[in-house]
């Protein structure tokens, strides 16, 4: 464990995205977005086998974005996140709704009782935290067995071809310098880069779909649909994040089987990987 580690948590990632939720809150997207986007991350999550007043967690709530959209759905769900300045932002958007519970803890804390959860969830955050397999099994501890438990890891771009894994690792060297800068340069950087690259790369994309090309060569072809928003946010999160780690769909099957899942359900469209597994 460096220094910068506390727990299973890497304090200056932490203190990245409490930065990055009270500036990109996700209140200014609109509607049909946030529609979209969770509908993408939740298609392969069973909400029809959940209990009545399901009891469930987001781990790595940041902004409560997923949980808003959740809490209509469910009983009670606990958001969790080690970023006070995030979870700040999340009790804002949620406000005074009973249905949700508010815990400033990280993965390696999570406050919930051993087999007590009829669901889980944590979306774009175990691959920013030192040890991923560790926090998933933290995570399928707290769920009853029968339960669900849905997950996104960054993909190692195995689905993709070589050039395209160059180009990714270009820009991951371009990340590594971006990521230690204070945040209001990273700030304005990655605003830069969501101007200059995301948004000429998503518009031709959608260009191209309309003209009946099949655009998902094209990188960040994903953000066709995404408003620039989106596209800032993202740009923020991907360049300036300090840790992030990376894997295969074999590796992320084999940690959830690992981990106490099973009858594991794979997104077969971006964002890659999504899955969902069982607690056995």
């Amino acid at each position: 464990m460096t220094a910068a580690a506390e727990g299973n948590i890497d304090k200056a990632t932490v203190e990245g995205f409490g930065e990055e939720w009270n500036a990109f809150d996700q209140m200014a997207m609109t509607a049909d977005e946030h529609e979209r986007m969770a509908s993408d991350y939740f298609s392969v999550f069973p909400f029809d086998k959940l209990p009545a007043n399901a009891e469930g967690f987001d781990l790595g709530c940041g902004s409560g974005r997923w949980a808003a959209w959740v809490l209509p759905k469910v009983g009670l769900l606990h958001c969790i996140d080690p970023a006070k300045a995030a979870l700040d932002v999340a009790r804002r958007r949620m406000g005074d709704d009973p249905r949700a519970r508010f815990h400033n803890e990280g993965v390696d804390t999570i406050p919930l009782a051993e087999e007590s959860q009829d669901f889980g969830y944590s979306l774009g955050v175990l691959h920013h935290i030192p040890d991923t397999v560790a926090g998933l099994k933290q995570c399928v501890k707290r769920l009853k067995p029968g339960a669900p438990f849905l997950v996104y890891l960054y993909y190692r771009f195995d689905n993709r071809p070589a050039w395209f894994r160059g180009v990714w690792r270009a820009s991951d060297l371009l990340r590594r310098g971006i990521c230690r800068l204070p945040f209001p340069v990273r700030k304005g950087v990655t605003n830069v880069l969501a101007g200059a690259v995301y948004w000429p790369l998503a518009r031709t994309a959608a260009l191209g779909e309309k003209m009946g090309a099949r655009v998902s060569v094209i990188p960040l072809s994903h953000y066709r649909d995404k408003s620039f928003y989106t596209m800032r946010t993202d740009a923020l999160d991907r360049f300036g994040t300090r840790l992030e780690h990376r894997y295969t769909r074999a590796e992320i099957e084999r940690m959830m089987l690992d981990a106490g899942l099973t009858d594991i359900r794979f997104r077969e469209a971006e964002p890659f990987w999504v899955a969902c597994g069982i607690r056995a």
